[in-house]
């Protein structure tokens, strides 16, 4: 009985944050959720979509003409091209996409590779979807580096596909051209499909440069691309992203697309059409702030520098803190701690049930997530200063 759902689990984040709803002062630093609101810009072209009564039925399977067409002009202008009308899909939200990505590509018993720590709920849509997701290790002695050997180890001959995030999620470490390229080159030795999740490819520092595999025309048959509107244009409650791939593979992954739910909203799809249009300030905005945010929790995790230590994340809007190893003097404490390692579930929980601030336990990334936490700087400045305040007074009073 449940055998499609017994290997499934909610997603910690979803867990914490449902957990967290019980504190009435909590602060969140968990779920990834940007503290802006959608721009006006973007709320004004659903307005005239609503005002013309153009909302209300479906759209194509593949989503708006007009979108598609607008998503085929600015991947040209990240040097992809692709064409609007057989190799671009909008989604539901990019796990959507990733869901029927997965399902069309795969058969029950396939394993796809990722790289750990990364996103809880790719884990399960590989179990939804039959496969198994094989872990491969960061490097955090080399700030979450990317080993294109350790990924060749871990292939075998029911290896279909290595997903990944760029940036990371929850590091916020950026995978570097040379080790993309080579990892490509992996692909084509073991004829692998190479999926990539570019969501938060907008929010990155320092001069940083996004690269992506789907600007190589020889390997459009292999890389399946996937971006979200929900976090760069900050519309997480919209629902709506787009993934594109070679046509051959578009025609399947279409498939279960429509099976899953016909079309994404159309009223959403709006939406992306007036970020498209309109919102490239915005994004602008938003990475700057972000930037400044990411300096800020850097500097409050600096003062903390006994209890949690970091590698400083080059995009997205995530740290992701190693809790230092060692008992707790408290009896109260005594058991978040084993084995040297922090036992990162027990943590959060008690961090929010004593200071009232939500943080993702590092086991919801993988095995080689436990002892971290994930901090969400994508909260507004405030928030971050109070929840820091609180972590502070935690670790004074409590370890």
């Amino acid at each position: 009985m449940f055998t499609r759902t017994k290997d499934l689990r909610l997603s910690i984040i979803k867990q914490i944050e449902l957990e967290a709803s019980k504190y009435p002062d909590v602060i969140s630093l968990a779920q990834g959720v940007p503290s802006f609101d959608t721009p006006g810009c973007i709320k004004r072209r659903v307005e005239q979509a609503l005002k013309r009564g153009v909302v209300a039925k479906y759209s194509l399977v593949p989503g708006l003409p007009e979108l598609r067409e607008l998503i085929e002009v600015s991947l040209a202008k990240e040097n992809m091209y692709y064409d609007w009308e057989n190799e671009i899909i909008v989604t539901a939200g990019s796990i959507e996409g990733i869901t029927a990505t997965i399902m069309a590509i795969t058969t029950p018993g396939d394993e796809v590779i990722i790289p750990e720590p990364t996103y809880t709920s790719y884990r399960e849509v590989i179990y939804l979807a039959g496969c198994q997701p094989v872990y491969v290790p960061l490097n955090e002695s080399k700030g979450w580096s990317f080993s294109t050997e350790k990924f060749e180890q871990a292939i075998t001959d029911k290896t279909k596909a290595i997903f990944y995030c760029n940036p990371n999620n929850p590091t916020g470490t950026i995978i570097n051209k040379s080790e993309l390229l080579k990892l490509a080159e992996l692909a084509k030795k073991h004829n692998l499909y190479l999926i990539t999740d570019d969501v938060y490819k907008d929010f990155v520092f320092d001069d940083q440069k996004i690269f992506s595999l789907a600007e190589i025309p020889e390997l459009r048959k292999r890389v399946i691309r996937l971006f979200s509107f929900s976090k760069v244009y900050a519309m997480t409650g919209w629902r709506v992203a787009y993934l594109h791939t070679d046509a051959s593979l578009a025609k399947e992954i279409l498939k279960v697309h429509d099976s899953l739910v016909t079309c994404a909203p159309v009223i959403s799809q709006y939406g992306a059409l007036g970020a498209l249009e309109m919102a490239e300030k915005d994004v602008k905005k938003f990475n700057i702030e972000y930037k400044k945010r990411r300096d800020l929790v850097c500097k409050r995790l600096n003062k903390l520098s006994q209890h949690l230590s970091y590698t400083k994340p080059e995009g997205a809007y995530y740290v992701f803190p190693h809790l230092s190893p060692g008992p707790s003097p408290r009896q109260e404490r005594g058991d978040l701690r084993r084995g040297g390692e922090a036992d990162s579930w027990k943590f959060a929980m008690d961090l929010l049930k004593k200071a009232q601030v939500a943080v993702v336990p590092g086991i919801a990334f993988g095995p080689n997530g436990e002892g971290h936490i994930r901090i969400n700087f994508g909260r507004s400045e405030g928030d971050i200063n109070e929840a820091m305040d609180r972590v502070e007074e935690y670790f004074k009073n409590y370890s």
